[in-house]
């Protein structure tokens, strides 16, 4: 069996990223073919090229054109979308031609803290001023409503009073190097 070609989106760091290559990186099922980014300075575009997967930037108007982002993806092949901490929105058509095949990585326990404007310290932040006793990360499928797919996986973590904003952006960003890479596995072993 072919593995399947998967595109990881992302607009930072890319440690996530990182770390999806790295876990699939003698995987027979999965093939980390292309790292997409928004921006042409992230610098998770450095980290796949370290680690010898292609990149691509393509900015947001691009991404809003079929013409653009379809013929690339063609090209090499994806069949599967991850999106690591990519924060422009999915368009439609992107979503119909990969159906339930995009999934994305929240940092927050869905359907709390979700939606338009939350992503990295924005939803520390709303997590600390609720005065949440637990916080985590979601995984989900990628629908035409922002942060409304349908959940594949949530971890949790405790959380203090004393936790800062730093501290509970660093307790989930370790559920998500402990967990984010299997739960790709596992979607993609029961899509195949």
């Amino acid at each position: 069996m072919e593995p399947v070609n998967i595109a990881i989106f992302v607009s930072g760091g890319g440690t996530n990223c990182e770390n999806l290559i790295r876990h699939f990186e003698h995987s027979e099922i999965v093939k980390c073919a292309l790292v997409v980014s928004n921006k042409p300075d992230a610098y998770a575009l450095v980290r796949a090229e370290r680690l010898g997967v292609p990149t691509a930037v393509v900015t947001r108007e691009q991404l809003n054109t079929p013409d653009v982002t379809l013929p690339l993806l063609k090209d090499y092949g994806i069949s599967f979308i991850v999106l690591a901490g990519f924060l422009p929105l999915i368009p439609d058509y992107l979503i119909r031609a990969y159906p339930h095949s995009i999934i994305n990585l929240h940092p927050a326990l869905l359907p709390k803290f979700g939606g338009k404007g939350m992503w990295g310290h924005h939803v520390h932040e709303a997590v600390k001023a609720a005065g949440e006793t637990e916080t985590g990360m979601t995984v989900h499928y990628v629908s035409p409503v922002c942060d409304g797919g349908e959940i594949i996986a949530q971890y949790r973590v405790d959380l203090s009073p004393d936790d800062t904003v730093d501290d509970i952006a660093e307790k989930e960003h370790q559920l998500e190097m402990a967990h984010f890479p299997s739960v790709v596995e596992q979607v993609l072993k029961a899509s195949a």
